[in-house]
């Protein structure tokens, strides 16, 4: 994965005994199961993986110290994994500190030890690393320390003895902890002994001193290049790769799911669904959009939400954009239906920054809760432009062109170039503004956003986790992650609530006063969202999808099985 791509860092007609499909079958050691959920592996490091189809080979691969799985009624509950015991003890200051016992091996007859996570923790937090997953650990006691001192020591997580490890959590309210933290491909354990933390440098010198050309040197293969040779402590381990076609995976002695499973590649939808349609494999985790679309149109059919939001951020620092009612204007003329539908038949125009499927409560979602803050009504329209230039005339720019030369960026990848024309347009159409849309690689993304060297910028924000809370955090004052350089004292002492409410009443208060007021500050303005569906053929059952994208196909099984 390249290095900017890092720093920008938010988805079976099968067999029972004999099976006359090529995708999967039944013998004696049990279910071979067929999968697509996308392209070859772009990154199998986990402090790096961001796409869902990586993190969903990781799940596999790698055990953490909590698993998600479903109970009978087939809602999902969490479990103990690589801990077989977890105790939370409640500390004077306010923390929280939960004790782990572990269990388990690696693929290569070593024990599990509770070095193993402090080493893959500390990684992962070390900025030096540049992990667009850091935020993960966040609720980590001393996470803040790390980022600013670079000293990944600082982090509360140690290893008490080679079976315990004891995690120090910021506040005992931190509910993903467990759920998303203690289940995420990003906290797997790793082992320092098989890690190349430092490969080594190409030699950019010829024998002679003269410089080898750049074109000519050739980067270090990363330390999961060998796939087969990976040592791991999951379900699964790898015993063959095609590289452009296959991953093969077997498992090791388990009481059910399947026995092999086969990820074969696609780089486009349309590709994975030829393999399936052509009953080359069992599972479909990518459809076509238009495929979405008629699921979505059909009765009695449902499509799962999608966590990431596209969004645009708004520098907060720059001179034009200081004033809060000059991006709130450009917020309430953002064409969200446009950009939505220049987005594909999968997107739908935003409602809020959270979008419909993060839970509010086991019962409730939070969008349906909070309800929609973005209004998109096509006979509102005229009523919030007039309200823009209210806005506008109040902040000194009674004439528009006085906000003078303003400049969108976005990254030249899939549908987003189509998105710029349509936010642009929009801007021009409702308040005469000119905007420019520059298209920019992902490195020059990166480094606008970390130097703040742009004034809008459009790109997907992708939580941590399925909380509101993930979608808010950021934002505070002096985080690292706050792109938007926004401030606000009174929005930071809402995450300080929400961050050590003990009350989960007042905690979900503040989470929905909190997402209101950085909208109407217009810190960012949410686009779209986008929905997802998969395909598992009929006789078969038992597929997870996390929130976050990926799925989990351990607990798979005949109908009847």
């Amino acid at each position: 994965m390249k290095h900017g791509k890092r720093r920008l860092a938010l988805l079976l007609t099968a067999a029972l005994c004999i099976c006359t499909l090529p995708g999967c079958g039944q013998s004696g050691d049990g279910l071979t199961l067929s999968v697509c959920v996308g392209g070859e592996p772009e990154e199998l490091d986990p402090i790096y993986a961001v796409e869902p189809a990586d993190q969903t080979l990781l799940i596999h691969l790698y055990e953490n110290l909590m698993r998600k799985t479903t109970d009978v009624s087939g809602e999902v509950v969490v479990s103990e994994a690589a801990a077989r015991h977890v105790t939370e003890e409640e500390n004077a200051d306010g923390t929280v500190t939960y004790t782990f016992q572990l269990q388990g091996e690696w693929s290569d007859g070593r024990p599990v030890m509770a070095a193993d996570f402090v080493f893959a923790w500390q990684r992962l937090a070390d900025p030096a690393n540049d992990s667009p997953n850091a935020g993960l650990l966040s609720a980590v006691a001393g996470y803040d320390t790390v980022r600013e001192t670079g000293d990944p020591s600082a982090l509360q997580v140690t290893a008490e003895d080679e079976k315990t490890l004891v995690v120090v959590v910021l506040s005992g309210t931190c509910d993903w902890f467990l759920s998303e933290v203690c289940t995420a491909a990003a906290t797997m354990p790793l082992r320092q002994d098989l890690l190349n933390q430092a490969p080594a440098e190409t030699d950019e010198t010829q024998g002679d001193g003269a410089e080898t050309p750049p074109e000519e040197t050739e980067a270090a293969e990363p330390w999961w290049a060998d796939m087969t040779g990976l040592v791991t402590n999951g379900p699964y381990q790898v015993s063959g790769y095609e590289a452009g076609t296959s991953l093969t995976l077997e498992a090791g002695e388990r009481d059910g799911g399947p026995q092999t499973l086969v990820f074969r590649f696609a780089d486009t939808a349309e590709a994975a669904q030829a393999l399936y349609d052509n009953q080359e494999v069992d599972f479909l985790g990518i459809l076509p959009a238009e495929r979405i679309a008629a699921l979505a149109a059909e009765e009695n059919r449902t499509v799962t939400p999608e966590e990431p939001v596209y969004t645009v951020i708004f520098n907060c620092a720059q001179d034009t954009l200081l004033d809060a009612r000059v991006r709130r204007a450009l917020s309430l003329t953002a064409d969200r239906t446009a950009a939505a539908e220049a987005a594909g038949a999968a997107a739908r125009p935003a409602q809020g920054l959270i979008p419909p499927g993060v839970p509010e409560s086991e019962e409730e979602d939070f969008r349906t809760v909070g309800g929609t803050l973005l209004d998109t009504e096509a006979d509102h329209q005229e009523e919030l432009r007039q309200e823009a230039l209210q806005l506008l005339e109040e902040a000194g720019y009674a004439n528009v062109g006085d906000l003078g030369a303003l400049e969108y960026l976005y990254v030249d990848e899939g549908a987003a170039g189509a998105v710029a024309q349509a936010l642009t347009a929009g801007w021009q159409r409702a308040l005469g503004l000119s905007v420019t849309a520059r298209a920019v690689t992902v490195e020059e993304m990166a480094s606008a956003l970390e130097e703040g060297s742009f004034f809008l910028a459009g790109m997907e924000i992708r939580p941590v986790g399925s909380d509101a809370e993930c979608y808010l955090m950021q934002w505070a004052s002096g985080r690292e992650e706050n792109i938007a350089r926004y401030a606000n004292s009174a929005y930071d002492m809402l995450i300080s609530i929400i961050a050590g409410a003990e009350d989960e009443a007042a905690r979900l208060g503040c989470l929905h006063d909190a997402e209101a007021m950085l909208l109407e500050d217009a810190a960012l303005a949410p686009l779209y969202t986008t929905v997802t569906a998969w395909t598992l053929r009929d006789s078969l059952t038992g597929v997870l999808r996390d929130g976050r994208g990926w799925f989990d196909f351990s607990g798979v099984k005949t109908q009847n099985g």
